[in-house]
């Protein structure tokens, strides 16, 4: 029987990694969370891929209409949206303690997807600090690399392993886990234009995103969704990275072909979690063009280092 963490207390954020070897053992022990949390009258919200969050649902039987579900491969397939999500959900049990479990690292991932997602793991317990509620993150110990496994331990301060509940020696500062993941990205193949843009060039951004998309397998749709995105990225340039930017677009090819655009610039990034957290009303620190850019597109890679401020951001084609 695999030992679940306790309920979170007034003001305690707890925050572990389970372990699991195979389905079975996953099923006991996110199982088991969720059952003590119905138990305790606490909300609970399972983020988790489809299959897993079919097998979960069956083994609740008729508790399952208690619990609120979602299925991490749509809401996460940005792991830039995860976090406002569970703070929602959080936020609408204010004054209780929520239950969360949050699966946002699959086998299947690609690099990029896993690299992203870990900071997601690490920033976690920054929005959350302080908060009453607990977020059980399971890791699939057969399926996933070793190197996710080690960073699992070091964004997390608990893990479920082995029958048993401990702190994780390994665990690090979200802004340590953050800067390890600014790793330089990978060059495009082949040779990729760069349009520059500076102040009162934000039309010429829009028209060049919009003409180079319309040569694209995207949707009419989705090509709206590009321009707009990019657009948010070069408003931001201007008034938050220095007036100028650079812009580049280019696709790919293979199994998961996608339209990749990549914005750089001389900003910084003073908040991590601008863009992951819902915006207020009131918001004018460039968050709310990061969340609507991350609400737009299917993946967005984030790299705040001291030469500058970039993002490449992804989206799939037909």
């Amino acid at each position: 029987m695999i030992t679940v963490p306790a309920p979170a207390g007034p003001g305690a954020f707890v925050h572990p990694a389970l372990f699991y070897q195979d389905l079975p053992e996953y099923v006991t022990g996110v199982g088991g969370f969720v059952r003590g949390a119905l138990t305790a009258g606490e909300p609970v919200l399972v983020a988790v891929p489809g299959a897993h969050l079919d097998a979960l649902r069956e083994s609740l039987g008729g508790n399952a209409a208690e619990v609120t579900w979602t299925d991490m491969t749509g809401l996460g397939r940005n792991p830039g949206r995860i976090l406002a999500a569970l703070q929602d959900f959080a936020d609408l049990h204010a004054g209780r303690p929520a239950r969360i479990v949050g699966e946002p690292i699959w086998p299947g991932r690609s690099p990029a997807e896993v690299l992203e997602a870990t900071r997601h793991e690490a920033l976690i317990n920054t929005a959350f600090a302080g908060r009453p509620a607990t977020i059980l993150c399971p890791y699939d110990v057969q399926g996933l690399a070793p190197e996710v496994l080690a960073d699992a331990r070091r964004t997390h301060p608990t893990l479920i392993e082995d029958g048993h509940d401990l702190p994780s020696p390994g665990y690090s500062g979200a802004s340590e886990v953050s800067a390890d993941c600014d790793r330089p990205l990978p060059e495009p193949v082949g040779d990729v234009p760069q349009l520059d843009y500076s102040y009162g060039g934000l039309a010429e951004v829009r028209a060049y995103a919009e003409g180079w998309a319309r040569g694209t397998a995207l949707t009419p749709a989705r090509r709206g969704d590009l321009v707009l995105a990019v657009s948010e990225a070069a408003a931001n340039s201007l008034s938050h990275g220095g007036g100028k930017g650079t812009l580049r677009l280019w696709t790919t090819g293979g199994s998961r072909p996608e339209v990749v655009a990549e914005i750089r610039d001389d900003g910084r990034l003073a908040d991590p979690l601008a863009g992951r957290r819902r915006p207020s009303l009131a918001s004018s620190d460039g968050g709310r063009g990061l969340w609507m850019i991350h609400q737009l597109c299917d993946l967005v890679e984030v790299r705040a280092t001291e030469s500058g401020f970039t993002l490449r951001l992804h989206m799939a084609t037909p």
